[in-house]
């Protein structure tokens, strides 16, 4: 059992091969740097990405791999030149721990497009050349660069899902000034990352309405986060009836789907911004051109926009729908993500059950 566990000072669950499957494991995170942060992980988020990574889907995973980019916990130690933390303060880490810090984007703070490349929170290559590993795991070192201030009103359970599922949606809200009350937004399908474009919508005060296969989710759109329409995306009286009438569409579901029914809801002007990964994107020109429309991509965010978002969640009281968990159930969790089965994000309670 000692050998299939390893020996290190960082205990984790990791997946050693493609078939995803993760069990307890033990490795050596790195020394505290002068500019690092020892982390002592409380909470971690599971995300999608944790799916296609431990499965090896991209076909060049490094194993064994340590999911998990949605990070919350305690400051246990501090490096000598770090400022902007103290030990006891709680901290967060996304879904990136470097960039090269020298392209103009990164200098910007628009690090999540650094020219250079991201350092992945997992499966990167890190400063002292190991490969990176995620938050399922007791702790973790980072630049204090790349970690995030946790306010103190801000539950560290809600808090992990929205350094990647939550700044997924807000990144590009905010870049296209999604933040004006009045205003119409869709969002196409309701799982981690279209409950919380819901949430912020009605944060900013905008009319939402949300876009679905799935009949079952109504009621939780309406009565749990607030939407003010439902929309059945296979109903074309139900689609028809909405053309012209949004001024924002953010696409959230992993599903195929054909893009020119919802390219025609957009008034003219309108954006339409991509966030999930669908298999290929078909539109006709035509639903572009005319109306003057947009059609952005997005992946997630900066470290500048990502602690403006937390310490606007802190303030009102914007917080994921969670289903809190112990790392032992981490397996199960991913398959019921596969099976879009959890209303709306996993967390595992690290300090609780990891040991």
């Amino acid at each position: 059992m000692s050998s299939e566990l390893g020996e290190g000072n960082c205990l984790a669950w990791a997946a050693r091969d493609p078939s995803g499957v993760l069990s307890p494991y033990r490795f050596n995170r790195r020394k505290v740097g002068s500019k690092d942060v020892l982390i002592k992980i409380t909470h971690c988020g599971i995300c999608h990405a944790d799916v296609g990574w431990t499965r090896n889907l991209s076909g060049n995973v490094k194993y064994p791999v340590v999911p998990g980019h949605e990070i919350v916990g305690y400051v246990k130690e501090v490096g000598s030149n770090v400022g902007k933390f103290k030990v006891g303060d709680r901290a967060g880490v996304g879904t990136f721990v470097n960039s090269c810090r020298e392209c103009e984007f990164c200098k910007e703070k628009l690090e999540s497009d650094c020219e250079k490349g991201l350092t992945l929170t997992f499966d990167g290559i890190d400063v002292d050349g190991s490969v990176t590993k995620g938050g399922y795991s007791s702790f973790i070192v980072v630049d204090e660069s790349y970690c995030f201030t946790i306010p103190e009103n801000l539950p560290s359970a809600v808090a992990a899902p929205l350094l990647c599922a939550g700044i997924t949606v807000y990144s590009p809200m905010m870049r296209h000034k999604m933040n004006q009350p009045g205003k119409t937004l869709g969002v196409i399908g309701l799982g981690g990352l279209g409950h919380m474009a819901v949430k912020f919508g009605k944060a900013f005060g905008l009319k939402v309405t949300v876009f679905s296969t799935s009949v079952s989710k109504k009621d939780e759109a309406i009565n749990l986060l607030g939407a003010d329409n439902f929309v059945i995306s296979s109903d074309e009286q139900s689609m028809k009836a909405m053309t012209k009438s949004l001024d924002f569409i953010i696409h959230t579901a992993s599903g195929n789907q054909d893009f020119d029914p919802y390219m025609s809801l957009l008034r003219n002007r309108g954006v339409f911004v991509l966030v999930a990964f669908p298999m290929e994107v078909k539109f006709s020109p035509r639903n572009l051109n005319i109306g003057s429309k947009i059609f952005s991509g997005s992946l997630t965010g900066g470290t500048e926009v990502t602690q403006q978002m937390i310490d606007f969640c802190a303030a009102n009281k914007v917080y994921p729908e969670i289903e809190l968990i112990p790392i032992n159930y981490c397996n199960e969790a991913l398959e019921r993500v596969v099976k879009k089965d959890v209303r709306y994000r996993f967390v595992i309670d690290v300090e609780n059950s990891l040991m």
